[in-house]
């Protein structure tokens, strides 16, 4: 038995996921599988860091040392193949506060902010509260049933005087397309051409599936990595997302001292005590889990596959290179996200995130997180063959 088929009670945890069905849906018994956090324990070694952080006993302000910089190097170059330095680092709670941070350092209130849709919600809801307009560069879905790039959109778009700023998902999220260095360097390629700061949230990549393999952008060229923010965390691909630490990779000097007066300017200027010790456990230690965890997952991918495949083929499963998400293409049904909404939750009684909630061309889709259990799994899977079938 995997120590992934645990099953463990969140409830009353003050969790997100499991404890506010109620205020966020209008229902309370329904069997979470949105929100991207997983129904797993954490690596012991994570939790052993804690544990003796506790014990210590004194909570006092904290600063990354040394050693938790050494832990990123070394994860970043052993997974992928990238020799950051130290210099680079800056942190965040999240990469969603890092996202508007950064649009508050580098944009002016007149400029356009250009987006991948369908695409992590955040990115354009981040820039429309910072008073910015957004631009769609919306992601071709072709007939193997897989997102590609409209690059002539993509620079028209780049090209505006307005454009100062690119947010790229890199792995995407929700359809966990891993983009291919060719992909990359076009894009690196047209931000500096076309003088667009580039922001890349890869906050996925280290939930690589099926041998996939991921490129960090400002990996490819010096000139490209000095115009771009690289955003990365282990709250995703540890489950630690509650404890509030993500790392910014920012090459380029005084780019790097625009954000850090912008941290200032907020008084975000450091991490918790215990983000900082997870994040470096994790880093240092949780390789070996995350390995298991990855082929944990892919089972899960087969699973969901072949149980649609039997019970509800008119849904189109997107095979997800990269992440726990799932996004499935439920435009068969006709239906429009408020019917599929109540028909998941009140005759399936089942939580998934609405495919338009991440844009317009996602109407008609539906993410499913499958990071869970099998035995959840298998029950999230017959609740949505009872909310959609007949």
């Amino acid at each position: 038995m995997s120590r992934f088929d645990q099953l463990i009670n969140r409830k009353n945890t003050s969790s997100v996921k499991w404890d506010y069905s109620k205020k966020l849906f209008g229902v309370d018994d329904v069997l979470p599988m949105w929100v991207a956090d997983m129904d797993f324990k954490a690596p012991e070694e994570v939790i052993n860091a804690l544990h003796a952080r506790i014990d210590h006993g004194i909570f006092g302000y904290t600063m990354p040392g040394k050693s938790m910089e050494e832990a990123i190097i070394h994860w970043v170059e052993k997974r992928h193949h990238w020799k950051v330095d130290s210099r680079w680092m800056t942190y965040s709670p999240g990469i969603v506060t890092a996202l508007s941070l950064a649009i508050s350092a580098y944009t002016d209130p007149t400029d356009k902010i250009v987006v991948q849709s369908p695409v992590y919600y955040p990115f354009f809801e981040m820039a429309k509260k910072h008073k910015r307009d957004v631009l769609y560069n919306k992601l071709h879905l072709t007939e193997q049933h897989r997102f590609e790039i409209d690059f002539e959109d993509l620079e028209t778009k780049l090209s505006k005087p307005e454009t100062t700023m690119f947010i790229l998902c890199n792995p995407h999220n929700p359809g966990g397309r891993v983009w291919s260095k060719d992909e990359l360097l076009q894009i690196g390629e047209l931000c500096l051409k076309h003088h667009v700061l580039l922001i890349s949230d890869d906050i996925h990549s280290d939930l690589l599936l099926f041998q996939h393999e991921y490129t960090p952008i400002a990996s490819l060229r010096e000139d490209i990595a000095r115009n771009t923010i690289t955003c990365i965390a282990p709250s995703k691909t540890f489950n630690l997302a509650g404890l509030q630490a993500s790392v910014l990779l920012i090459p380029d000097e005084s780019l790097k001292k625009k954000y850090i007066e912008a941290q200032q300017l907020y008084g975000l200027m450091t991490l918790n005590t215990l983000g900082t010790e997870a994040m470096e456990a994790a880093y240092r230690h949780g390789e070996a889990w995350l390995d298991e965890l990855i082929v944990y997952l892919e089972e899960n991918v087969t699973i969901v596959k072949e149980y649609l495949g039997e019970h509800l083929p008119q849904i189109r499963v997107m095979d997800p290179e990269s992440t726990y998400l799932l996004w499935l293409d439920v435009r068969s049904f006709n239906k429009t996200d408020d019917e599929l909404k109540k028909l998941l939750l009140h005759k399936g009684q089942l939580a998934l995130e609405p495919g338009s909630k991440f844009g317009q061309n996602g109407a008609g889709f539906l993410r499913m997180n499958i990071a869970c259990p099998k035995e959840t799994l298998h029950q999230g899977l017959i609740r949505l063959v009872t909310a959609l079938k007949d």
